[in-house]
């Protein structure tokens, strides 16, 4: 595992972070969440991600929206998905910012999301079993996480 740094130094007081690195999903839609709940209040994204994993709520896609279908319910934008694992991921990477900003004395309920970036991580070599006892090598995307939460009065 590589050791990786926050990208922005965290020199305020009343500020959180959490950092989660080489997770299995897909780095595409981690780039859209990421994008779509910058900004956000830290519970206000997490009811929204759970309703992502439910399939009743879908991420609008910005940036990786090529051949994306349009999903109904979407404000100005109308191509979407559904990324439930990236979403899960996204869930436990929040809730973990909560217990660190709990722990450093914060206001839960006034958690804002100042920061959230999402980067590929290290890719892993795995094979693609092929006929005749062959084997196509593939690489395995991750992605690095991290997010800073403020609290605001």
């Amino acid at each position: 595992m590589v050791r990786t740094k926050y990208m922005i130094p965290r020199k305020e007081e009343g500020i959180a972070c959490a950092m989660a690195t080489e997770l299995n999903i897909s780095p595409k839609h981690a780039i859209e969440i990421a994008s779509f709940i910058k900004r956000m209040n830290a519970d206000d994204a997490i009811t929204y991600l759970e309703q992502v994993r439910k399939l009743k709520k879908a991420i609008p896609f910005r940036r990786f929206k090529r051949n994306v279908a349009h999903k109904r319910g979407l404000k100005k934008l109308s191509a979407g998905r559904y990324p439930t694992k990236a979403a899960g991921e996204y869930i436990r990477l929040l809730n973990s910012v909560k217990k660190n900003a709990e722990y450093i004395g914060l206001d839960i309920g006034s958690l804002k999301i100042v920061h959230i970036a999402a980067n590929r991580g290290r890719p892993f070599t795995s094979f693609f079993p092929r006929a005749m006892g062959r084997g196509t090598p593939k690489k395995r995307e991750t992605v690095n996480l991290e997010v800073i939460v403020k609290e605001v009065s």
